[in-house]
């Protein structure tokens, strides 16, 4: 089978994406190539000056498309909601909500609203931010698509409904970023499932990045920093998942996209595994209730 690459991604003129966290690595990345095949994007980023960085950085390489920029951290539901709000005002269409950013391994830490951080920015923030903007997703025109970018992390996390967000539990890191990672893909999931019920084209997807050079893993320590320089992929390289997941004709609902050898690491994207509990459509409908509970955000798909 032929490798999947830059070159099969597909044009994407007349098409607007949004890609949160933007700014640097894998998320810098993609919506480069987006801009280079002709798509708007815009960059969603927590630093306006790192993101207006990026932003020229995009358009000194001359892209068929355009990018702008606009403030989101996702640590903060009130700056997610007024991001949807600017958005929606400045914008008439969204084909492509690429949720993109998080951290990981952090010490405890705390959102604004008080979630544990990991949890907090990579799901419920994207929760909250794919909630809002689904209504113009709902609206566009063909093969609107919502990635999430997850992590074979999710492998090793566990959803612990009776303490969410670490108020009771010794706290662990790795712990923390695992039951982060696989809500995303519970998201996801739930997602389809209610897209598909509604009868509706947009499609949920997810992928991951295998094992890519970026500033993300920053907490992981300086002896697997250093190993990573050494055998990880590029940015560039990284990306390819998502844009698969993201813009692939082929591409099915609930699908999960990641690097094909070296145990997922490294690679061309192609299908990716999952853990069970992450195909658990009970565990991941509870999640969603939850979810609506944390964020306050119902979607405009019943289940």
């Amino acid at each position: 089978m032929t490798p999947w690459t830059f070159d099969d991604l597909p044009d994407q003129s007349g098409r607007t994406a949004v890609v949160t966290g933007a700014n640097s690595g894998i998320g810098f990345e993609t919506a480069r190539m987006l801009a280079a095949r002709g798509a708007h994007v815009v960059l969603a980023c927590r630093d306006d000056g790192r993101a207006g960085t990026a932003a020229d950085r995009i358009r000194a390489e001359r892209p068929v498309g355009t990018v702008s920029c606009a403030r989101l951290d996702l640590a903060d539901l009130d700056s997610v909601a007024e991001f949807a709000e600017a958005y929606r005002a400045d914008h008439g269409r969204l084909d492509l909500l690429i949720n993109n950013a998080g951290v990981m391994l952090t010490p405890l830490r705390r959102t604004r609203q008080g979630f544990e951080l990991q949890f907090g920015t990579n799901h419920l923030g994207h929760f909250a931010l794919t909630g809002r903007l689904l209504p113009l997703l709902l609206r566009a025109d063909a093969n609107a698509r919502v990635v999430t970018v997850a992590s074979n992390a999710h492998r090793a996390g566990r959803i612990d409904f009776a303490d969410l967000n670490w108020q009771q539990r010794r706290y662990r890191r790795w712990g923390a970023y695992g039951q982060s990672k696989l809500a995303n893909l519970l998201f996801t999931l739930e997602l389809q499932r209610r897209l598909t019920g509604a009868g509706s084209p947009v499609l949920a997807t997810a992928a991951h990045p295998g094992w890519t050079a970026t500033d993300l893993a920053r907490h992981t320590g300086g002896f697997v920093t250093a190993v990573g320089r050494l055998i990880a992929m590029t940015p560039h390289d990284g990306a390819l998942p998502t844009l698969r997941a993201a813009t692939d004709p082929a591409v099915d609902g609930g699908s999960y996209w990641g690097p094909g050898r070296r145990f997922e690491t490294v690679g061309p994207p192609v299908a990716a595994g999952r853990s069970p509990v992450a195909g658990d459509a009970a565990t991941a409908g509870r999640l969603w209730t939850e979810s609506e509970k944390l964020t306050g955000v119902e979607f405009p798909v019943a289940e």
